[in-house]
């Protein structure tokens, strides 16, 4: 199986989902569009009442569809709308950390911040910072993945398939060669 380059190339630009929450980033990224604040325009932000609403899901589907980072945005430590709720979030994002890990994704893919409403400087620091990095990592590319991992899953069965046949098919419950489905949906 082929990688794909990590060198970046001059038509490519990184796809970035921020998640932030609407309460404090959210507000924040709203007050520095309002200053006229200056940041990547390859973000792309989805709003959620708290960080603690960020479903690790939600970071893998991200990346499963094209995105090369994600960012999450959050109310700072003791200053959730809803108690508890970045706290959830620190626990899931260090949780996703350990699983991008184990998936081989280099963990500066993703990337949580704690943000007020007052800090638009912020946001447009971390949006810029954020896509500095993932420019420098280069591409993802997880779809493209997908069918290299659906070729190599079809000779795995093929090399089963032939291995039953040579041991003259009483390897398997059936007589028919079992095939296996892609992993993606």
């Amino acid at each position: 199986m082929t990688e794909p380059s990590k060198t970046p190339t001059t038509s490519w630009t990184p796809r970035i989902v921020a998640f932030f929450c609407n309460w404090c980033t959210y507000t924040a990224a709203d007050l520095a569009g309002v200053s006229r604040m200056k940041h990547a325009s390859n973000v792309r932000i989805i709003r959620l009442m708290c960080s603690g609403r960020v479903d690790p899901q939600f970071v893998l589907d991200a990346l499963a569809k094209g995105a090369d980072g994600v960012l999450i945005g959050g109310c700072h430590p003791n200053d959730c709308h809803y108690a508890e709720g970045n706290y959830k979030c620190l626990r899931r994002y260090e949780l996703l950390q350990r699983m991008l890990a184990d998936m081989g994704i280099e963990s500066d893919r993703l990337r949580l911040e704690w943000i007020s409403a007052a800090e638009g400087e912020k946001v447009k620091r971390v949006i810029n910072e954020m896509v500095e990095t993932v420019t420098r990592l280069g591409p993802l590319g997880i779809p493209q993945k997908f069918d290299a991992w659906d070729r190599e899953m079809e000779d795995f069965a093929e090399r089963i398939a032939a291995r039953e046949a040579a041991a003259g098919g009483h390897a398997g419950h059936g007589t028919e060669p079992q095939t296996m489905e892609p992993a993606h949906v």
